[in-house]
């Protein structure tokens, strides 16, 4: 079986992991400024302060903002994370559909969807393809918002060679396994705001400015000095993730593009896309299958394969029992049709023609 997502660990980040363990030192400390100073530089943000998961970043970053009954744009079609932490921030998220070319947040939509009450814009670098910055951050300004950029999928992604990562006001990042660069669980936020900076660094640690000195109420979201070492090791080594990632996907949409009925990913001209996930959509009425269906059988053909994501979030009981939701057609209709194959920097170029010969035999099987 090819798997969808693997980590490439070596002996460095087995190494840093000793080194720390020998230290003693483990919660949060000299290692994770380390890695912190190190990731702003990589992205060219101002400020950066780690987490112990990307769901943090999300939070806190939200909590630095936010009062109770404020409410949030995001996008309809993504992981749950995104809306959730602005649950437990005390808003209200309020979804707005996505574009089928870039499965991002449609910013026409996002406008619509502001209110008297709407805070920020929540944009998600789906997969790694940036969002429209660009006209998002005209929308935020012309309604005096913040923009919460959800980076969770988007290490080393740019936008007209800007990285994702130095954009205002905040952005949260990811390191969970099936992502660009990990450290197992962890997270990171960017800025270039001193004090969403402050804020946030108090937020992850109880609020505690010095030690048992507490200035506000936080909440236990450190990164341990083991992850961040092996984050450290890791963050040398993704721009040559990022290469194969690129070199990969750009031999997989040659080949799929082929193929009637396949839509390989839409990459628009500003932007470097990081190939996080590569997700391709099914033209249902070409086949006599469902999208599952057709997963299915590419499973059996030993190739890795996922769905990201087969709900949107207005259709997630959480949601739709809570708040009052309104339709989003692109979302729903991406969700039915979208899948995932392969792309991770451990590919063969064997294995990846035996990834575009699943497809083939699978479409070839299930054609009207």
């Amino acid at each position: 079986m090819i798997p969808i997502a693997r980590p490439a660990f070596t002996d460095n980040e087995i190494e840093a992991a000793i080194r720390v363990l020998k230290s003693g030192h483990l919660r949060q400390g000299p290692e994770t400024e380390e890695f912190e100073r190190e990731f702003c530089r990589k992205v060219g943000s101002k400020y950066a302060y780690a987490v112990s998961s990307g769901t943090a970043a999300l939070h806190v970053s939200y909590l630095s903002i936010l009062k109770r009954g404020d409410e949030v744009v995001v996008p309809d079609f993504t992981f749950i994370a995104t809306a959730s932490t602005a649950v437990f921030s005390n808003a209200k998220p309020v979804f707005a559909d996505i574009s089928e070319e870039t499965f991002t947040i449609d910013p026409k939509d996002t406008n619509e969807k502001i209110s008297s009450k709407t805070k920020a814009i929540a944009p998600v670098h789906l997969f790694g393809h940036p969002a429209d910055m660009k006209t998002l951050g005209e929308i935020a300004e012309d309604h005096d918002l913040y923009l919460v950029n959800d980076a969770a999928q988007a290490h080393g992604a740019k936008i007209s060679g800007k990285d994702v990562g130095a954009l205002d006001d905040l952005n949260c990042y990811s390191f969970y396994p099936t992502k660009n660069m990990t450290t197992g669980e962890g997270g990171m936020v960017t800025t270039n705001e001193k004090k969403f900076y402050e804020k946030g660094r108090l937020l992850r640690s109880h609020g505690q400015e010095s030690k048992y000195y507490h200035t506000t109420f936080g909440l236990n979201y450190r990164m341990t000095d083991i992850a961040a070492a092996i984050g450290f090791e890791e963050l040398k080594k993704l721009d040559n993730f990022l290469k194969l990632r690129k070199s990969n996907a750009a031999a997989l949409t040659k080949a799929l593009e082929k193929i009637d009925g396949i839509r390989p990913p839409l990459i628009k001209n500003n932007v470097d896309h990081s190939f996080t996930v590569y997700s391709v959509l099914l033209d249902a009425s070409q086949f006599r299958c469902t999208r599952d269906e057709f997963v299915k059988a590419i499973q059996a053909e030993n190739v890795g394969c996922s769905v990201h994501y087969p709900v949107p979030l207005t259709k997630q009981p959480v949601f739709a029992d809570k708040f009052k939701v309104h339709k989003c057609p692109v979302a729903e209709a991406v969700s039915e049709n979208i899948f995932s194959l392969p792309v991770h920097p451990q590919l063969s170029r064997m294995q990846l023609e035996n990834i575009v010969e699943a497809v083939e035999v699978v479409a070839g099987y299930y054609y009207k």
